[in-house]
């Protein structure tokens, strides 16, 4: 890799320990990867709990902050494994929680804010065109590279604290401009009329080729679809298909013709998603019998506006006895809701909300799952009903409107 003097000097030590070993790390990442050089970050965007960095990443990070490593741009933080609530239904190891805290403790250390959210594109920071990031977590890279046209590859745990220490990240992937030309044409002529209608959308695409530098284009819907509906579409691709980007014509910023999606090329491939398609995905889910049921809103974390609908459906309703009804969101976006009532009517209703936490990294998740006899696992998210299923529940794609009532009446539908 050519380097300039300013990493150069990094790399012989002459800003630190830690920065030093950040840009060595990083220099091996760019090699593997064959880039050429690094390019300069604005903001960078970490990944680490305990339940995914474990014992190794706590002491990498107890490492970085013994060596008084300090983050040189703006950095944030992914969602926690631990809620910090009393809660007899989620019980959390004790020992691992205090470990989950010195987590949080180092971050302010070293210059992380820890906003414990997998949406910061929604509250915390919105990358421009063709910015350069080092986000963590895919369903925030896939949004910061399709919707708001900024550049970032899937940042690892270890490479994204990296960069936030040298304030560059190697120029590979989606950081260059072939790498975001359009591969797939997909021609939408389904009714997309709610979240979880995007989900399996993304499962429908990103589940055959299941290929990082895919990028698929969307074009025929007809309409300007809002931030969630993006949020789930981008979070079920990366999820299902390990898709980094995607485009939609007349709605993604370097799409707004189809030629300029796909930079003058021509599609490898071309599908055609009906709304029938979408149907066939539900019909795919099958309950199965056993105990109790837990129907969760998560996967990603829930939006100002997402509350606001929920509190509405939720109104006056009450979940059934022997379901249990979860839901999870950022801090911000509590505050806000508990100000605008939004979590009172949840809660009187009987709806959990977990603050700073996605469902599916919970701590011990597996026991939890256990402790409570839950079977089958119903949700309006394709992300989560995919990756959950390493806690071997029976997981269940519903739309918005039936995950509520299957909330309020117990009778799985």
């Amino acid at each position: 890799m050519q380097l300039t003097p300013e990493e150069h000097a990094m790399l012989r030590g002459d800003k630190g320990p830690a920065v030093q070993e950040a840009i060595r790390f990083q220099i091996e990442v760019g090699s593997f990867f064959g880039a050429r050089r690094f390019v300069p970050i604005t903001h960078a965007h970490v990944m680490g709990d305990i339940e995914v960095m474990g014992d190794g990443g706590l002491q990498h990070l107890r490492s970085m902050g013994d060596q008084h490593a300090r983050c040189v741009v703006p950095t944030s933080s992914n969602a926690q494994c631990m809620h910090f609530h009393d809660d007899a239904r989620l019980r959390q190891d004790v020992d691992e929680g205090a470990k989950e805290r010195e987590i949080l403790a180092r971050y302010k250390t070293m210059r992380i804010a820890p906003t414990d959210s997998c949406i910061p594109y929604q509250q915390v920071y919105q990358p421009k065109l063709g910015e350069h990031v080092a986000w963590g977590d895919t369903g925030t890279v896939i949004y910061a590279n399709s919707v708001l046209g900024a550049r970032t590859n899937f940042e690892a745990g270890k490479a994204s604290f990296a960069a936030a220490l040298t304030g560059r990240t190697p120029a590979y992937g989606f950081h260059l401009d072939e790498a975001r030309a359009g591969s797939l044409l997909v021609d939408l002529r389904a009714p997309m009329r709610d979240p979880a209608d995007w989900g399996a959308l993304g499962k429908l695409v990103g589940h055959p080729p299941q290929d990082y530098f895919a990028v698929p284009v969307f074009d025929g819907l007809g309409r300007m679809p809002s931030s969630d509906e993006l949020k789930h579409l981008g979070a079920s691709l990366a999820s299902y298909g390990s898709m980094a980007m995607f485009h939609m014509v007349g709605v993604t910023p370097e799409a707004k013709t189809r030629e300029a999606a796909f930079q003058g090329r021509a599609p490898r491939e071309t599908m055609v998603i009906t709304g029938a398609d979408i149907q066939a995905v539900y019909d795919s889910y099958r309950y199965v019998e056993g105990g109790a049921n837990i129907v969760v809103f998560s996967g990603p974390q829930l939006s100002l506006f997402e509350m606001q609908d929920l509190a509405e459906r939720f109104e006056g309703r009450r979940v059934a006895p022997g379901m249990a009804a979860v839901v999870t969101t950022n801090h911000m976006v509590h505050s806000d809701a508990k100000r605008l009532g939004y979590v009172d009517t949840l809660e009187k209703a009987g709806v959990t909300i977990l603050q700073g936490v996605c469902f599916y990294i919970l701590q011990r998740l597996s026991q939890i799952r256990e402790e409570n006899g839950w079977t089958n696992l119903i949700s309006n998210s394709g992300k989560l009903v995919n990756t959950i299923t390493a806690h071997r529940f029976n997981t269940v794609l519903r739309r918005t409107d039936d995950c509520v009532d299957i909330a309020c009446t117990g009778t799985l539908a």
